[in-house]
């Protein structure tokens, strides 16, 4: 059994819990009704386990009788399970030129279709460099294809913006 002690997730046990009344949930997993604290902390101590405040914003408050040690660890495995059920979405950023070619145009085409299958988000950066800034038409027009071709698969996050000498748009996959 393990002393007063606080963790960083603010989890009560023993005497830091500072209601007067709980409702006892038993370490064999039986609800004891509403007692008071000393009378909490007298039952978890005759069973050399710890008095462990689980939900603190009910009236009363519910604490558990629970061995402290087991009741973390099983709190991390449940922490690393939903971590590893997440899916991290990425952004992929494609480059492209004004003055691509169309077998390059393909490429790219395909690699987007690829990180959009993946479930990854894709961020067109169209490049101008010297005069074609002032023929950026050519660069929308390409765009425009970008998302006319990848209408299927996926859908327009945020619009094409110029930002100095680049283009950017991000299409994300559907649903």
């Amino acid at each position: 059994m393990s002393d007063t002690q606080n963790t960083t997730d603010e989890i009560m046990i023993n005497e830091n819990i500072k209601a007067k009344q709980v409702r006892l949930i038993d370490a064999d997993n039986e609800n004891r009704g509403i007692v008071s604290i000393k009378e909490a902390l007298a039952l978890a101590e005759e069973e050399g386990l710890d008095l462990i405040e689980i939900s603190p914003q009910a009236t009363p408050p519910v604490c558990k009788i629970l061995d402290y040690g087991k009741f973390r660890y099983e709190q991390q495995k449940k922490k690393n399970e939903a971590k590893k059920n997440q899916k991290v979405v990425e952004i992929k950023e494609l480059k492209l030129r004004p003055v691509i070619e169309t077998h390059d145009y393909e490429v790219k085409m395909k690699q987007a279709k690829k990180f959009l299958e993946q479930g990854n988000k894709v961020k067109f950066t169209m490049r101008f460099k010297g005069r074609e800034l002032s023929a950026n038409d050519m660069g929308k027009q390409i765009m425009s294809q970008i998302v006319e071709d990848l209408d299927t698969c996926a859908k327009v996050d945020s619009e094409m913006k110029l930002e100095g000498r680049q283009m950017m748009m991000i299409l994300s996959p559907l649903k």
